[in-house]
């Protein structure tokens, strides 16, 4: 099977320093590493590898990387495992390449794609898709560009797993089958938050603010400060009566 080939350099520089100068010399520092052999240290062309990854499998696309450097050369292939991207320029900062056997598993992510149009979503449920991507095990040939499925015959209520997913063959999930993957929901129910208006001449609770005040010349309760000033004032007349 063809890879598209990289061409790299081994750098004897290593830290931010190294980089810095790689960088300013127009290369990308990056590192070759895996398969228990000893990392190598590399330098490459950025355009040359943006060219040689698939425009959809991308950083899983499988590389022929031509090693050369103290006047020894070799040829592995590889993946990208990581790439560090400079947020302002989106150019590449440094890269990590994954030796990989081609009779091995790779461990890696595939798009997950829904199609079609949920029967639940024309009764006015909503799609919702739980997973955007998918981790699986594959040999770096059999690894899938991306993951579809059909979600047409979902309705409301109704979800997919990733038992449900059609892998390809030599391609396995890494996560429980029983993981939903997109599903149909029913609507939320709008809020409506009704302030209840005071009804007119409602009596108000006892100890409510605004409470009415007693009408004047009512009697004051039983027991209250008022009665209890009441008969004193009583005797106090009839004393003065008596004298």
């Amino acid at each position: 099977m063809e890879f598209a080939k990289v061409n790299v350099e081994v750098r004897a520089g290593m830290g931010k320093g190294g980089s810095r100068k790689v960088r300013a010399a127009g290369k990308v520092p990056g590192v070759v590493y895996g398969r228990k052999i000893e990392p190598v240290a590399v330098t490459f062309d950025e355009k040359e590898l943006l060219n040689s990854l698939d425009k959809e499998k991308k950083r899983n696309t499988v590389l022929k990387l031509a090693i050369t450097g103290g006047g020894k050369s070799e040829e592995v292939t590889a993946m990208v495992r990581e790439a560090q991207i400079n947020p302002l320029s989106r150019r590449l900062i440094h890269v990590d390449f994954l030796r990989v056997d081609l009779d091995a598993e790779v461990h890696v992510t595939v798009p997950l794609v829904l199609t079609g149009k949920a029967v639940g979503t024309t009764d006015g449920g909503n799609l919702h898709q739980s997973l955007h991507v998918i981790p699986v095990a594959a040999k770096p040939a059999a690894i899938p560009t991306k993951l579809e499925v059909d979600v047409t015959p979902l309705k409301i209520g109704d979800a997919l797993h990733v038992s449900d997913l059609k892998l390809g063959e030599g391609v396995r999930a890494l996560l429980d089958p029983r993981d939903a993957i997109a599903s149909v929901v029913a609507p939320k129910a709008e809020k409506v938050e009704a302030e209840a208006a005071p009804v007119e001449g409602a009596v108000p609770a006892e100890g409510a603010a605004g409470a009415a005040a007693p009408a004047a010349g009512a009697a004051p309760a039983a027991g209250g400060k008022g009665a209890a000033a009441a008969p004193a004032a009583a005797a106090g007349k009839e004393e003065k009566k008596g004298k």
